[in-house]
């Protein structure tokens, strides 16, 4: 009886051995093997990604997924599916083409991977990759400093560390003035020259300067070694749009422009003698342009536009010099909860975007302004400075 005990338990081994030797369905996975996966960056235009497998039965399923580092409140990817016809062995490719999906700054990194399947049931997840759509026309250079990165290729050292000074020396204004800063580092590319600036993007304005990238962190500018002065000033506009935005991102709305540019303007230090001229002559002409005009747009036409920016950056520094650091910083933080212009103003100052109007009006010595009512009256908006 013992004996027969034996021989029943030595079977059972076998059998559970036997069942751990016998290869499960998701060894298939093993048959499909990738030879190279790669990413070619065509600056500015493009970029292909490339898969070269092979596998035991035919390919049925190759998709490509890839996802852009940028500022987002949902890590989403996109998935395209590349041409193909099954087969064991399979060389496939894919071009995002920047014309037809829209433009990537330099700098810019995109992770990928592939998933494959073939017939026998066989699935294989790539380990993701990271490429950067880097402009390698150029031999860059790269000094860090803090959570700034500034890659140049034309100047010596000291022209990059004047403006690494400038760019630390407009984020602690910044800071000091209004309580925004950065919470993710940045990357600063200095081209050398506008025209060489402009070749970098997809659709330049002829005017492009400098462009700040907001969603990605990144900040592009042209600047030629002698033309130091209004470099510095503009690293200084553009690293306020970066810091503001990463201050006040949601997923519901933005802040008023006339926000988002007074505050860049105001982080600049000096303003342009043409915007100054054009303010001043709007406030003697009675023909300044309402706040709510300045929400979401500014006019095209250039004195219009020096207009624009000259009211901005006057609201900005009004608000700021009258209510102080602290105000701001609440301001921006109601913002950062997809509040509208309205609400933050009231929740922060007390009055809302025709208050701020009447009130900003009286501070710089022009004339109030009359609005209609939803009843067809008309009412007069008394200054009243507090």
């Amino acid at each position: 009886m013992v004996k027969k005990k034996k021989n029943l338990l030595l079977i059972l081994i076998l059998l559970v051995l036997s069942l751990i030797a016998v290869p499960s369905p998701c060894v298939a996975q093993g048959q499909i093997t990738v030879i190279s996966s790669d990413a070619e960056v065509n600056f500015p235009d493009a970029i292909t990604f490339r898969l070269e497998v092979n596998s035991n039965a035919d390919i049925t399923d190759i998709r490509l997924r890839y996802q852009i580092d940028k500022i987002t409140t949902v890590r989403v990817f996109a998935e395209v599916v590349p041409e193909f016809t099954s087969s064991p062995a399979l060389e496939v490719e894919w071009t995002r083409e920047m014309r037809k999906t829209g433009s990537l700054p330099p700098g810019a990194e995109i992770s990928f991977w592939w998933l494959i399947k073939d017939a026998d049931g066989g699935e294989l997840e790539t380990a993701r990759s990271v490429v950067k759509f880097d402009d390698a026309r150029y031999s860059w250079e790269e000094l860090v400093c803090g959570e700034v990165s500034l890659f140049w290729y034309e100047g010596n050292q000291s022209f990059a560390q004047e403006l690494m000074n400038a760019a630390h020396k407009a984020l602690e204004k910044l800071s000091e003035d209004t309580g925004a800063f950065l919470d993710r580092p940045v990357k600063i590319y200095i081209y050398a020259d506008a025209s060489d600036l402009q070749d970098s993007l997809i659709f330049p304005q002829e005017w492009t300067g400098g462009v700040a990238f907001v969603e990605y962190g990144i900040v592009a500018i042209g600047i030629s070694p002698g033309n130091l002065n209004w470099g510095k000033s503009t690293i200084a506009h553009e690293l306020a749009h970066l810091a503001t935005y990463q201050m006040t991102f949601n997923p519901y709305a933005g802040i008023p422009l006339w926000l988002n540019e007074g505050l860049s303007m105001y982080a600049q230090g000096e303003i342009d003698s043409s915007i100054l001229s054009a303010l001043n002559r709007a406030i003697d002409d009675n023909k300044l342009i309402s706040v709510r005009s300045l929400r979401s747009s500014f006019p095209t036409d250039l004195q219009s536009a020096y207009l624009s920016y000259g009211q901005s950056y006057s609201l900005v520094e009004f608000l700021i010099e009258t209510y102080g650091r602290d105000y701001m910083n609440q301001l921006l933080s109601v913002f950062k909860q997809g509040n509208s212009d309205d609400f933050a103003l009231e929740s922060v100052y007390g009055f809302d975007t025709d208050g701020l109007d009447s009130r900003w009006r009286n501070a710089v010595g022009a004339r109030s302004v009359t609005v209609s009512l939803s009843c067809g009256l008309e009412e007069q908006l008394v200054p009243v400075l507090v």
